[in-house]
């Protein structure tokens, strides 16, 4: 049993040790509050810029002041409005096999007249 305890010391220690400079800890650099998952960048989602609307993928357990507080501040402009709905997933046939695309929460918002995201305006 001696082994097994010296063993995951010796993990916890290599754990517990900061990631060398200029080198990632295998953790992401992409900077988005936690309550914003992703800009969701589809045909309408571009249609709906034009009328400053802007569409996120937004965490499960987000609310509206907590999208609006987050897109305020990663991006920021001011937020005027925050509409939100809960998309089902959709059953798919992969050859014999049937399965179901992942649940999510989408949040649609809406700018201060003047205001604009650069990066998404540029690519739908």
């Amino acid at each position: 049993m001696a082994l097994f305890s010296k063993k995951t010391a010796e993990k916890e220690e290599v754990k517990n040790q900061p990631a060398p400079e200029g080198k990632s800890s295998g953790v992401t650099d992409i900077k988005l509050p936690k309550a914003l998952v992703q800009p969701r960048i589809s045909e309408k989602a571009g249609k709906q810029v034009q009328l400053n609307k802007y569409v996120f993928k937004v965490q499960k357990g987000a609310n509206k002041i907590e999208v609006k507080k987050a897109v305020e501040s990663a991006y920021k402009v001011k937020v005027t409005q925050v509409n939100m709905v809960n998309v089902k997933g959709k059953h798919r046939n992969y050859g014999r096999t049937s399965g179901k695309t992942s649940n999510f929460k989408k949040a649609t918002v809406t700018l201060k007249k003047g205001d604009s995201i650069q990066g998404l305006t540029d690519v739908v």
